[in-house]
């Protein structure tokens, strides 16, 4: 079986979380555009809290397309990179780690 893209759970459960409090607040005899208004600030509220998941999912699949070419740099890479730096600046003639410019 086909798994669900997230994206299209993600924006299924944000359709459902803005339109419940439309339906609930036009029943109650709201006028439409203030139903509206509260609706879509209520599914806003509704949405940060309870979808936090859903949302770091469509995040991931979002960097992973794309980042698809490059793998992702991990806390070695970063390290890597600044004692690189650092090296070419002490070749180059630059301020030592400790001294000031």
């Amino acid at each position: 079986m086909k798994r669900i893209p997230s994206w299209l759970t993600y924006t299924v459960l944000r359709l459902v979380v803005f339109v419940v409090p439309l339906v609930v607040l036009l029943l109650i005899g709201i006028v439409w555009w203030a139903a509206v208004i509260a609706a879509a600030l209520i599914g806003l509220c509704l949405s940060y809290i309870l979808l936090a998941k859903q949302r770091h999912a469509v995040a991931s699949d979002l960097y992973a397309v794309r980042h698809r070419d490059k793998p992702a740099p991990s806390a070695d890479d970063a390290e890597d990179e600044a004692l690189d730096a650092a090296e070419s600046e002490a070749d180059a003639g630059g301020p030592t780690p400790g001294q000031k410019a």
